[in-house]
């Protein structure tokens, strides 16, 4: 179960000395969460669509896919580690020693039984706010994706049960993902 505290500001430094106990550390709006290490399906599931991402990104010299633990920072008082993140090439400035510092092209999150309101809560708020295109939600109990972009309705996203298709810019290539294939192996 996640767990929070509540901090006036919490800056990168105090961020950064949280200790490596393998939990999962996140500051959104001023509150830090605490949440587990996640669960088998949870870690199955993110780096099948990992290699997938990345594969085609480095298939097409299209950018950085990093899987978590990798640091998202915006602003002071809000540092995210989401599961997978994508830069595109012509970004590649927002890529530090610290973590991404801006908006990626694409954010991924498996989610699960202890992140699934803050996932589609205030994350998806706070990603949208900061100016992250498109988002997803991957659910592997419902066994479906949802699919957030900065055009569409942020309270009605796509839900995609079978093709999930990828063009990470206009005009550019797109990925093809067959959604039942990221959760096989846990039916």
């Amino acid at each position: 179960m996640a767990t929070r505290a509540q901090q006036t500001v919490w800056t990168y430094s105090e961020f950064a000395r949280l200790p490596d106990d393998g939990n999962r550390y996140e500051v959104i709006a001023g509150d830090l969460y605490v949440t587990p290490a996640p669960r088998p399906i949870h870690q199955e599931v993110l780096i099948a669509l990992a290699l997938l991402l990345r594969e085609f990104a480095e298939r097409h010299n299209l950018g950085w896919v990093l899987p978590a633990p990798v640091d998202v920072l915006y602003a002071d008082g809000e540092y995210v580690e989401p599961d997978i993140v994508f830069v595109r090439r012509e970004r590649r400035g927002i890529i530090t020693d610290r973590g991404i510092e801006g908006p990626p092209d694409l954010i991924v999150e498996v989610t699960s039984g202890s992140t699934a309101a803050r996932d589609r809560g205030i994350k998806r708020k706070q990603y949208a706010y900061f100016g992250v295109p498109l988002y997803w939600i991957v659910d592997p109990e419902s066994r479906h994706i949802e699919v957030y972009g900065v055009q569409e309705d942020p309270a009605q996203p796509a839900i995609v049960r079978d093709t999930l298709t990828w063009t990470p810019f206009p005009g550019g290539p797109t990925l093809t993902i067959r959604v039942p294939e990221i959760f096989r192996g846990f039916d």
